[in-house]
């Protein structure tokens, strides 16, 4: 006879020619009519829940005792007539009231485990989404057919669409949407709060006043390529990424022309034009103490910052923070713990902290492929990349280590974009997320994400635990955009 795992029960075969044995738990009633009356149940739904009945049979033990032996061969007479009764073995434990005490192994995940999934998909047959950006209610969406779509309550709502260039990136700022475009152009878009479905295009950076008055003068021009001039103020390249500085009213742009130029806000005039790296500026992001963090092809991350000199404010470069050979492929910061992160083309997120006087704080390996897009939310940090898959990870505030949540799947191309919006039925103690991810796969994906959901790593080990059951068996479904079981996660 031999125990189930974690259970109190002896199970025997029924085979032919012997005695069945009662179960051990049997023998402790005093009335041995219990067990053979409950013995067929107990047999018939043992071996349910067994993975086959091979492994069932290899439980249990065949019995060589005689009939007039075996306890399942005795009177069935009254309980004081019993021996079995009688035997002190029979008497019950006293720990067997204890609290400490289980008679099974516990599942910490069911059904009310906290988790991370899929809400729904938007999908338009527009083109690959490039960019995304959200406010109050409203999504907006860009992509390779030079559309700006902006969907309500997971529906179409509205949209604008420009002459020319797929849509790299989307910045909203009160009333206006800045739109940086593949031509080179940032384009600067309207809508009123009344009429929030109609969109009106108001202009562009550098206006065309600016322009024109900048290029009437020599020393405005600089050379790019070789017989090629160009006017400072503008991008003459795709422009790859922009970020906003609410506080200082400031817009920065980064290019493939290696220039990260510096915009106000409020009358649309370039400020400064500045030589970053020596390669396309990937990522650029406005962060904490008036830093600006820039991220390029050339594999560096630079920090900038606004100083004063001679009666005007200028950036100034502040330190390095990365030199490889792989490209620095996105940049996002965290305000609250003001934290910097940055994905590459080797599928690698490096992190650095203020506290620590942004010295290198870590790596986060989670990605086969590069990091195209990184966000961040509360304590949350969310890598997309190339491998299609979506990491969230979460930083414990107590040592600043991070670790893996869940891996996002259900995207059929590369993950090229990413915003984050605060769950409107959030809780302070419980924060729950609305995630958007853009796709090549012409989709864009929404997702509830929970701030105190647990470890991948604990939802594995119960996974292998407990195999059957329905919370960890549903974690391997991709269209279910929970939790691939293939993804690599960790930290060095």
């Amino acid at each position: 006879m031999t125990n189930d795992v974690g259970g109190g029960t002896v199970v025997m075969p029924e085979r032919t020619g012997t005695l069945r044995r009662p179960k051990f738990g049997a023998l402790l009633q005093s009335d041995p009519n219990i067990a053979a009356k409950n013995y067929h149940h107990d047999e018939e739904s043992y071996p349910k829940n067994r993975h086959n009945s091979n492994d069932y049979e290899s439980s249990c033990r065949q019995s060589n005792a005689s009939a007039t032996t075996s306890p399942g061969n005795y009177d069935t007479g009254s309980s004081a007539s019993s021996p079995y009764a009688m035997s002190p073995w029979m008497q019950p434990s006293p720990y067997s009231k204890s609290p400490w005490i289980t008679s099974s192994l516990f599942n910490p995940f069911d059904d009310s485990t906290p988790r991370n999934g899929l809400i729904g998909s938007l999908v338009r047959e527009e083109g690959h989404i490039y960019s995304l950006a959200v406010s109050r209610d409203l999504l907006y969406t860009g992509s390779d057919s030079k559309n700006i779509r902006v969907w309500k309550n997971l529906k179409d709502f509205s949209g604008f669409k420009s002459s020319s260039g797929l849509v790299k990136t989307i910045v909203i700022c009160g009333e206006r949407i800045f739109t940086g475009h593949q031509d080179g152009k940032i384009r600067v878009w309207k809508f009123s709060l009344k009429n929030p479905s109609n969109f009106n295009r108001i202009g562009s950076l550098p206006t065309f006043k600016d322009f024109l008055k900048s290029s009437l003068n020599p020393k405005n021009y600089v050379e790019v390529r070789r017989h090629r001039n160009v006017v400072r103020i503008k991008h003459f390249d795709a422009v790859s990424c922009m970020s906003l500085n609410e506080e200082l009213g400031l817009l920065y742009s980064g290019s493939w022309d290696k220039t990260l130029k510096v915009w106000r806000v409020a009358n649309s005039k370039c400020l400064e034009s500045i030589n970053a790296h020596e390669d396309a500026v990937n990522a650029v992001v406005a962060g904490f103490d008036a830093f600006v963090f820039t991220g390029a092809a050339d594999g560096t991350v630079k920090v900038w910052r606004r100083e004063l000199q001679d009666k005007r404010t200028k950036h100034f470069l502040v330190q390095v923070l990365l030199k490889q050979e792989n490209a620095v492929t996105a940049l996002a910061v965290n305000q609250s713990s003001a934290v910097v992160y940055c994905g590459s083309s080797d599928g690698v997120v490096n992190f650095w902290e203020r506290e620590k006087h942004l010295s290198h704080g870590g790596v986060l390996r989670g990605h086969k492929l590069a990091v195209l897009c990184l966000a961040t939310a509360g304590n949350l940090v969310f890598s997309g990349s190339a491998d299609k898959n979506i990491c969230v990870w979460r930083r414990e505030e107590q040592n600043g280590a991070h670790v893996c949540l869940s891996i996002l799947t259900g995207h059929t191309g590369p993950v090229k974009c990413l915003t984050v919006d605060e769950d409107q039925e959030s809780e302070k103690v419980n924060q729950r997320w609305i995630v958007y991810s853009g796709s090549l796969d012409k989709s864009v994906k929404v997702w509830r994400v929970l701030g105190n959901a647990p470890e991948l790593r604990q939802m594995r080990a119960a996974e292998q635990l407990f195999p059957s059951n329905g919370y960890t068996s549903s974690l391997h479904s991709p269209s279910a955009g929970r939790i691939s079981q293939n993804g690599r996660h960790g930290q060095s």
